[in-house]
């Protein structure tokens, strides 16, 4: 499995992002998904998770009410939708694929990762 994440840019804060992340080879349909940032300097974290069915999501505090994931119904794409962003946001993006179905916090939990998509925010 290939995910490619893309979308990711320059804006300023306050300002929105899409991050988009396509996955090939085969299809995620039964796995969570999820979206991991890593500033610099700093340990990857989890930004948000989304189940199976895409009806279970999961956000960190610091972007929860900003940020919104969501997935296709084919599986095969994740969006990221980021509002009012902050320069505490800026950091690379990872989109990944889950070993379960269920969405999890943690990155062991993750099988497929994509190649990672900048984003900054400049205050």
């Amino acid at each position: 499995v290939q995910l490619q994440a893309s979308g990711g840019g320059l804006v300023q804060a306050g300002g929105s992002l899409r991050l988009s992340c396509t996955a090939s080879g085969r299809i995620l349909s039964n796995n969570a998904m999820g979206w991991f940032r890593q500033a610099p300097g700093k340990e990857r974290e989890i930004v948000a998770a989304i189940n199976w069915r895409g009806d279970s999501t999961y956000y960190a505090d610091s972007v929860k009410g900003r940020f919104t994931v969501s997935r296709d119904r084919a599986g095969s794409t994740l969006h990221l939708q980021m509002n009012s962003l902050k320069p505490e946001d800026t950091a690379v993006y990872y989109c990944a694929g889950g070993r379960y179905g269920y969405e999890t916090t943690t990155a062991q939990h993750y099988r497929y990762w994509g190649q990672g998509t900048l984003v900054t925010v400049s205050s």
